[in-house]
Order: C-alpha cells, then sequence, then structure tokens
C-alpha cells in the first residue's frame, strides 16, 4: 500500500483525477479528517474539504503508472 498527500484545486482538478483513477482496476481511497471516500467518486470528492491537502492510499504496490499520471496533483 502507498500512501501520499495530493491537492485538487478546482473542478476540472476532481473531474480529471476521477478520470485517471477510473482507468485503473484497484482501489484507491482518499482520506480528510477523519472522512474516507472512494476515489472513483466524484461526489464523495466533493464531500471532502479541498482546501486542505489529501491523503491518497492506494492498495496495489504495482502503481507507478498511476503515480506518473498523477504526479501533477501529488504535494
Amino acid at each position: 500500500m502507498k500512501s501520499f498527500d495530493i491537492s485538487l484545486k478546482s473542478i476540472n482538478d476532481v473531474k480529471d483525477f476521477v478520470n485517471i483513477v477510473n482507468k485503473y482496476d484497484f482501489d484507491v481511497d482518499l482520506s480528510s479528517g477523519r472522512y474516507i471516500v472512494d476515489a472513483k467518486s466524484i461526489m464523495g470528492i466533493f464531500s471532502l474539504d479541498l482546501s486542505k491537502p489529501i491523503k491518497v492510499e492506494i492498495q496495489n504496490d504495482d502503481s507507478e503508472k498511476f503515480c506518473d499520471e498523477i504526479k501533477r496533483f501529488i504535494v
């Protein structure tokens, strides 16, 4: 499992991030405070506090390509 923080500053960032995550078949969770949502759920992401960094947890060890695609969001 890998984890790191990302920042989603705009609606387009959220849409782009969800589109990237949906291309992969492994689970990706986002957490902010005590809330955890599925990264494939655009509504779930909008329920988080996007003004702060969001923690990403990837449930697959073979996720290098995924990390490359989302590197612009990583803080």
